[in-house]
């Protein structure tokens, strides 16, 4: 049984294993009045990942809190787009790190104002000193366990809209909030799913769409030098909230900056 905890009309319990260990996952989702963009996907990755990290939940239970979300929390935006944050963990019991024999998860369920978007025009950017790794075994799955974002984007001066996080070979994963997708004339790269510690759902609808326009995507790692490299066009961040953003300066250097994948993909139109 899901138990929802509402903010404002429940607590969660210190006994709670995501506060104790981080055991649960994450969805942040962006909200138009009642409806929410990417919410096919942003709910089939919860379920999707639960199943991964064993914690059970049905798609209905999400999708019914997702709608309950809309009709509590619409009225206090008043016509404004805003922030839906589920937070799904383990419930709680077991004895230290072990498992309870009977998983109770909890849902607890936020709202916030949405942030203000960025400049389309394009962002500036750097590169963390802070290095990401990523356990295969948990790749790409939005854990509670995000401490190394939180330490890189300690290196946060206040004129970078992103932080760009790197793995031990020096390549570019992703950035402390954000996939990140290159353009190579028609060509598009991403760094490969399996190297990422958040496979965004802003993500996925991305290489879909692009492929759809009859765009190449492929997935590789993402050198610093490709920024520099022959043919290339523009660096792009993306999330379900924000949308798409090129870069218009990583650093000290100025990136070129065209129409890239935000003309293609209208976020607005997976309103569901």
């Amino acid at each position: 049984m899901l138990n929802v905890i509402r903010s404002g009309r429940s607590e969660v319990s210190t006994a709670d294993r995501g506060l104790a260990y981080g055991d649960g996952l994450f969805e942040t989702i962006r909200m138009s009045g009642q409806r929410a963009v990417l919410r096919e996907l942003h709910l089939d990755r919860m379920v999707s990942d639960a199943a991964r990290l064993d914690i059970p939940v049905r798609r209905s239970d999400l999708d019914a809190a997702v709608t309950q979300a809309g009709i509590d929390h619409e009225p206090g935006y008043n016509g404004n787009d805003w922030v839906l944050k589920l937070i799904l963990t383990r419930g709680q019991g077991g004895r230290g790190y072990r498992l309870p024999e009977n998983c109770e998860p909890n849902l607890i369920v936020s709202a916030s104002q949405m942030p203000p978007l960025p400049d389309g025009s394009g962002v500036i950017a750097d590169v963390s000193r802070f290095p990401l790794t990523v356990n295969p075994w948990l790749a790409g799955i939005k854990t509670l366990n995000r401490l190394e974002q939180v330490m890189a984007s300690r290196e946060f001066t206040g004129k970078e809209f992103e932080l760009i996080m790197r793995d031990a070979a020096g390549n570019l994963v992703e950035g402390t909030r954000t996939n990140l997708f290159v353009r190579l004339g028609n060509h598009w790269v991403t760094p490969p799913d399996g190297s990422l510690a958040v496979s965004g759902v802003m993500r996925r609808y991305l290489i879909n769409c692009l492929r759809a326009g009859g765009h190449e995507v492929s997935e590789h790692n993402v050198p610093p030098s490709m920024l520099s490299s022959s043919g290339f066009r523009g660096l792009f961040l993306a999330n379900s909230v924000i949308g798409i953003v090129p870069v218009r300066k990583m650093g000290d250097v100025d990136l070129p900056v065209d129409s890239g994948p935000e003309t293609i993909c209208d976020l607005l139109k997976t309103l569901e």
